[in-house]
């Protein structure tokens, strides 16, 4: 099944989103230019979901993507709560008073963020009063603990995920009357998400990430050149500090089940993630839940099963960990990815790609033809098709899509293959889920020059 390039275009440009920051947002002149971002299908439908907002009442932007696993629904909720919840968080105590005020006496409220999206990032409508409830209750407690001292942002990112990751657990435990909402709780809770987000300040950026999608920095050498810097750890079993950390909160007598076969408790994947009440409520009260929970959920098979081994829950942790770096006018981008780009990509290939597509110069790298026997004709015909993809290259008016393009139709000679992506994006939805996952990718674009000038203020 052959696509056609505008085909493939349509398909790869179905969900890109670009934000250009305003020049002066009224309060304070940006570290960030602006960001593109998009999705590429594997699952039907997506288990991946992004977010990116501005906060209003803090300085601030918030960058998020969520993978979800077992369904979208975790990954859903979370995409739609977290940032409410960091950005509370932040809040100092007299705008939270104000906010409280506002509902009490039925005013309009203050608000809290403006959201940059996609018109197909869905919001759960149905759902909307019960999770403002949940986060109102989140702050009148932090009015009550009113300690008087300014948040700090690490603080503040690592309350927020595990204070929703309790509120999803709580909800589904406690039920709605509404049949809908009561599925609908229960399916997230059940469900789980990584999640990995930016929080960018001025020169301040932060990093908080639960599982196993990434955080990459694009920095540009003195020379031009690009290079990769890590601002995430993946939390799983490839990770020794993450193995040593779940060892040391069981008893010994489980040392050989807790992760078997690269997976905890032998099943999963990450070993931080949102959600996925199975690995961490008791035996009993998964049962009562499931028992007096609507038919559906009884016939879901992932809801019955109790993990082998079960004997000291929890075994997953929502909290995030958190990485904060102090921008410098050399760090040019920051890449977010679900782990669907990083299986495919190496990020020193994904750093030089989006640092030639931002700045579009071109560090000809030799044609590497890695132990092929390549005659002259077909050297010849790389080095024209090198050329030919030189004028194209800027098809791309999103650099995220400008990724994807690469994560899904690179060939062995590192050069996007209009046959490969074809046949890739071509493939019956129960296939593609063999050959790759979802791909979510949001890349921010920093403003060197701002960046600069708050350096030197310092």
């Amino acid at each position: 099944f052959y696509l056609t390039p505008p085909q493939v275009n349509s398909i790869l440009k179905a969900n890109e989103y670009s934000f250009k920051v305003p020049e002066f947002d009224g309060k304070n002149v940006s570290s960030v230019l602006g960001f593109d971002s998009n999705q590429l299908p594997a699952n039907a439908p997506i288990e991946d979901r992004r977010s990116a907002a501005t906060c209003l009442q803090t300085r601030g932007m918030l960058l998020g993507v969520f993978d979800g696993h077992a369904g979208c629904a975790c990954a859903q909720a979370v995409s739609e709560r977290l940032f409410y919840y960091i950005a509370v968080s932040l809040l100092p105590h007299e705008t939270l008073l104000e906010i409280e005020n506002a509902v009490e006496s039925g005013r309009a409220l203050l608000p809290i963020l403006q959201w940059h999206k996609h018109p197909n990032d869905y919001f759960s409508k149905e759902a909307s009063k019960l999770y403002f409830n949940s986060l109102r209750t989140y702050w009148q407690e932090l009015i009550d603990l009113n300690s008087g001292e300014t948040t700090d942002v690490r603080e503040a990112l690592i309350n927020a995920f595990k204070r929703l990751d309790n509120d999803i657990s709580l909800e589904a435990q406690v039920g709605d009357p509404n049949s809908f909402l009561n599925y609908l709780v229960l399916r997230v809770a059940f469900s789980g998400a990584t999640a990995c987000v930016a929080h960018v300040d001025g020169v301040d950026l932060h990093i908080a990430n639960t599982g196993d999608s990434r955080a990459m920095l694009g920095v540009q050498e003195e020379d031009g050149s690009w290079s990769a810097v890590n601002l995430s750890y993946d939390h799983n079993a490839q990770n020794e500090h993450e193995v040593e950390r779940v060892k040391m909160e069981h008893p010994k007598s489980e040392e050989k089940s807790l992760v078997k076969q690269d997976r905890l408790l032998g099943l999963l994947m990450p070993f931080r993630a949102f959600g996925d009440v199975k690995f961490k409520w008791s035996i009993d009260l998964q049962k009562r839940v499931i028992e007096s929970g609507p038919d559906q959920l009884n016939d879901n098979e992932y809801t019955k099963f109790i993990p082998p081994n079960y004997h000291t829950p929890p075994y997953l942790t929502a909290e995030p960990e958190v990485i904060h770096h102090k921008l410098r006018p050399q760090d040019k981008f920051l890449v977010l990815a679900t782990d669907g780009l990083w299986e495919t990509m190496h990020r020193q290939d994904v750093a030089r790609i989006v640092g030639e597509y931002l700045t579009g110069v071109h560090h000809q790298q030799p044609i590497a033809v890695g132990g092929y026997k390549v005659t002259l004709g077909q050297m010849h015909g790389l080095l024209t098709e090198r050329r030919a993809r030189i004028s194209s290259v800027f098809e791309d008016q999103n650099a995220a899509t400008h990724l994807i393009r690469h994560a899904v139709g690179n060939n062995e000679f590192g050069t996007v293959d209009h046959e490969r992506l074809s046949k890739m994006l071509s493939l019956p939805e129960e296939l593609a889920r063999m050959y790759r996952d979802d791909i979510t990718i949001i890349v921010v674009q920093f403003n060197s020059h701002v960046i600069g000038a708050y350096q030197n203020e310092e």
